[in-house]
């Protein structure tokens, strides 16, 4: 479970990463990641955490992304 969330934190960090590309969405890699990371990100959308030009929503889903799997690791660790 923990290599999954590592890879899925990897790959919205390449899609964060993506903006500084001009057409980076719109290549076929752009569009895979966009497919994987977007249903996850639009549940932040709603949070608005931009402060200027620069977005912090998907900074802010890694977090709670990272803070979950811990929770849920620790979970699962006290039932057994």
């Amino acid at each position: 479970m923990g290599k999954a969330v590592y890879i899925y934190t990897v790959l919205l960090v390449i899609y964060a990463l993506l903006s500084w590309f001009p057409g980076g969405y719109q290549s076929s890699f752009g569009r895979f990641l966009s497919k994987i990371c977007e249903p996850y990100l639009s549940l932040f959308d709603h949070l608005n955490l931009s402060f200027g030009p620069v977005n912090f929503n998907i900074a802010f889903a890694i977090i709670i992304l990272q803070l979950a799997s811990e929770a849920l690791f620790r979970i699962i660790l006290a039932i057994l």
